[in-house]
């Protein structure tokens, strides 16, 4: 919890108490359906939380704003950021219903009002986001077909409305494979000095 507080230390007294609380919930759940490695969960604010809250680094949401995270698995990145976001709408979607299940219990735990599942495939969701996030699930240019027309024709935030990538590794080919001239990447080195974050980067793709 220190090593969020370290990068995000104007936190309310709430939002401290639901980031403190993750942990012992995840341990908990993460014992009946595995979602984080059984060997990481003891990372789970480094690898996981402060990962997620990289997007927080790159664009402050405003109230308001709808934001899809694609690919959720067990809440992230759109756990964190709608502990962060609490003015924000949150759909976490994910073709496998058991880990929603997790959650689930993690919103209710929480308190979490600003966050809703969907067990379907992003290509099959019938609404539009300002922005959709993703964290390490499919190449760039498989996320760019799924979330077509999935975004909102008018922007509100101080970036505007697209795709929000966390990646790892070399992403040169990735980028190209798109065709794409306005991608952005960010190294998260840049937002975070620990050493897990020296291969990690933000992929922003304008829509």
């Amino acid at each position: 919890m220190e090593l969020i507080l370290k990068y995000f230390p104007d936190l309310t007294p709430r939002q401290i108490e639901q980031f403190t609380r993750l942990l012992s919930i995840y341990t908990e759940w993460n014992e009946r359906i595995n979602v984080i490695s059984r060997k990481d969960i003891e990372n789970l604010y480094e690898r996981h939380v402060l990962h997620s809250l990289a997007i927080a680094k790159f664009v402050q949401f405003r109230n308001g704003t709808k934001i899809m995270d694609l690919g959720t698995g067990g809440g992230f990145p759109g756990v964190p950021l709608a502990i962060l976001f609490p003015d924000c709408r949150f759909h976490l979607v994910d073709s496998i219903g058991k880990k929603l299940k997790v959650v689930e219990a993690v919103k209710e735990e929480l308190d979490l009002k600003n966050i809703f599942t969907f067990h379907s495939r992003a290509e099959q969701m019938d609404y539009q986001y300002d922005f959709v996030v993703t964290r390490a699930v499919a190449p760039l240019i498989d996320l760019l077909m799924w979330t077509k027309r999935k975004y909102l024709p008018k922007d509100q935030d101080r970036v505007a409305n697209g795709l929000i990538a966390l990646k790892g590794g070399d992403l040169n080919q990735e980028i190209a494979d798109t065709g794409l001239l306005h991608t952005v990447t960010t190294p998260l080195s840049s937002y975070f000095s620990e050493s897990f974050f020296s291969d990690k980067s933000l992929v922003y793709v304008k829509q």
